[in-house]
């Protein structure tokens, strides 16, 4: 039986004066970030669910060590793939650094295209239970014994809403929805109905990059994973696989680029495994390739979408010619 736990939420903290720089992925941030890094005294808190993995560098687009080296970074490399990062670990941590980082008398500046991260920082989550071990090891076993559609028919009895928005094969989202009820005896989307919106203030700027022109992007996603193959990204990945503690289901090997990766690996061992049908061609490269862009641009469609409903954005256009000189004006205005 679940134990019933009491339903909290947790208020958004005050911050310190910050700046916040969001965008869809291949739409410039770092390059924007590092020009604001040389004209004002700041330190970049990353917001980026994939970039907190170690040895997950080229499919992540993770700075360059001159990058790294040219401004103080945060909440990058901290995390080893095995281990889930929340949204609710990075508002703690992130809120701990912006004081720190004020302390320095230096600006904290937030950079990332994850926006549940962005919400979590800005607006509070729902208080959930943690993570349990246990509980998520059985119900990996009765996936093994009766499928994850079998347990998506069960999250449909305890909890419709959430089943109603999950495909049966997530299995992810499946066992920690399942995990939440068995937990506190309540269903994880009671933790959607309360609104929480931080009160506006005068203490942040968030800009947004975005394009005029969706072509623009998708020439720039196209050219960023064209860029990860000729780099070694299959190389990166068949590294992660040969740890043999990772799987596909883990959220950082779910990031976009690597699931899709990971499934042409499996792929290729599939048709090279002893008594495979001879007449089973190996996938292309091209067949990663296309489904790695198509998973990212549906990727960049999300974070748009999400920013579209930030009122608050000064939206700077990523493919105008000047976007990184408006993105310095709307800096120094805000500094003045």
């Amino acid at each position: 039986m679940p134990h019933p736990l009491p339903h909290s939420v947790s208020a958004p903290r005050p911050l310190p004066r910050h700046l916040a720089l969001a965008g869809p992925t291949a739409s410039g941030k770092t390059a924007a970030a590092l020009a604001i890094a040389q004209r004002h005294p700041v330190e970049i808190i990353s917001v980026d669910s994939a970039l907190v993995y170690r040895g997950m560098d080229i499919g992540t687009a993770k700075p360059s060590a001159a990058e790294l080296a040219a401004v103080p970074h945060h909440l990058i490399n901290i995390r080893d793939p095995l281990h889930a990062y929340s949204a609710a670990e990075f508002a703690r941590d992130a809120s701990r650094l912006m004081l720190d980082i004020s302390a320095r008398g230096k600006l904290p500046l937030l950079v990332g295209g994850t926006m549940l991260y962005f919400k979590a920082l800005r607006e509070g989550l729902d208080d959930m239970p943690p993570a349990n071990p246990a509980i998520r090891a059985e119900l990996q076993r009765q996936a093994e014994r009766m499928g994850w559609p079998a347990l998506h028919a069960e999250l449909a009895r305890v909890d419709p809403v959430t089943a109603a928005r999950l495909a049966p094969a997530d299995s992810q989202r499946i066992a920690r929805a399942l995990e939440v009820w068995r937990v506190s005896g309540r269903p994880i989307s009671s933790s959607h109905t309360a609104t929480k919106v931080a009160a506006p203030d005068q203490t942040s700027l968030l800009i947004s990059l975005e394009p005029l022109e969706r072509a623009w992007l998708h020439q720039r996603i196209a050219q960023r994973f064209d860029a990860m193959l000729a780099n070694g990204f299959l190389d990166e990945v068949k590294a992660l696989r040969q740890r043999g503690d990772l799987h596909p289901d883990l959220p950082a090997m779910r990031c976009v680029g690597y699931r899709q990766a990971w499934d042409y690996l499996d792929a290729v061992d599939a048709c090279a495994a002893p008594g495979a049908a001879s007449a089973k061609a190996s996938p292309a490269l091209s067949d990663l390739r296309d489904k790695g862009i198509a998973a990212t641009r549906q990727l960049a469609k999300r974070q748009i979408t999400w920013l579209r409903s930030s009122p608050e954005r000064q939206v700077v256009a990523c493919d105008a010619p000047d976007a990184i000189e408006q993105v310095l004006k709307l800096v120094s205005d805000f500094l003045k």
